[in-house]
């Protein structure tokens, strides 16, 4: 790849965070995520006591309540940890309408690593390919964003077999308490829940679950190929088959609607994105149901 293609492309990346971070601010009004357990801010939620907590952040009300010894969390200013795991293997290259998957995967990287953004906050990634898994070390939000989309955007979706997500996600680092974004289709086998839930279990974890139309409905185009893009697979489908067509798009909400539970089940948060759908909308709504059942924990004390 020549220098000027390199250039372009790191000029594309700059140029979409600065886009996608406008129309949050617009939207959002520069709100910041707010989800790093830590020594001041906002009071959070409470959690079990854990030996080595400080004492005097035991939650009484809670205590009396359940018998149970609780402590209270802070919602820290300062100093958020986001790792991002980034799925960039070619089933990630598909799209039929607007964008393709990749295209909106480095959407909502370029978002999340804005609201993420503030005084002492860092970045970092875990990127998937057909080549492997590749760790970019955290770094100063503002200076990181622009590189992370760049390598993104310049890093090519190859073809055959790649690591699974699961591999992906034992690979993020677990220093201390952090936000950890995983954007991905989910395709492939579920093994992932494990390690999922692993590191929900000390990380704020939020699913950004891209998907195209065309994955979830059949078009009506007669005898139609399909390709497995990981292992060359060919299959013809008839689609002129309207019980076929039916068949298909209930197997696939059946599917969508069995990896959201996969995800919820595991302690993360799970938003779905479509290549043909409204991702700023999506986002906004996304984030106003985060804040009304996070503030109703805390109301309820938990």
């Amino acid at each position: 790849m020549s220098a000027g293609t390199l250039l372009a492309k790191g000029s594309r990346a700059r140029r979409l965070y600065f886009e996608v971070s406008h129309k949050v601010d617009g939207c959002l009004h520069g709100e910041h995520l707010g989800v790093l357990a830590g020594s001041g801010g906002d009071l959070a939620e409470a959690r079990l006591y854990e030996p080595g907590d400080d004492v005097r952040r035991l939650d009484w009300a809670v205590l009396a309540r359940t018998g149970e010894p609780y402590v209270r969390t802070t919602l820290a200013q300062r100093e958020l940890e986001t790792t991002f795991v980034v799925d960039l293997t070619p089933s990630m290259a598909f799209g039929t309408r607007v964008q393709d998957k990749k295209t909106l995967a480095l959407t909502a990287v370029a978002a999340f690593s804005h609201l993420a953004s503030g005084p002492g906050d860092r970045i970092g990634a875990v990127v998937l390919t057909t080549a492997g898994v590749r760790r970019v070390p955290g770094r100063p939000t503002g200076v990181a964003a622009p590189h992370l989309l760049s390598l993104l955007d310049r890093t090519a979706i190859g073809e055959g077999p790649a690591p699974s997500l699961t591999t992906a996600l034992r690979a993020v680092p677990v220093p201390r308490r952090g936000l950890v974004v995983v954007v991905s289709d989910l395709l492939g086998d579920r093994d992932w829940a494990k390690p999922l839930r692993v590191l929900a279990q000390r990380h704020d974890v939020i699913v950004v679950q891209v998907h195209d139309p065309r994955e979830l409905s059949l078009p009506d185009v007669g005898m139609l190929r399909v390709v497995d893009p990981e292992t060359g697979r060919t299959l013809d489908v008839p689609t002129g088959s309207k019980a076929l067509r039916a068949r298909y798009a209930a197997a696939a909400r059946a599917r969508q609607d069995g990896l959201a539970e996969l995800v919820r089940a595991a302690g993360a948060a799970h938003l779905p994105l479509s290549t043909d759908g409204d991702w700023l909308q999506d986002l906004t709504r996304f984030l106003t149901l985060r804040r009304r059942v996070r503030s109703a924990r805390r109301v309820a004390g938990r």
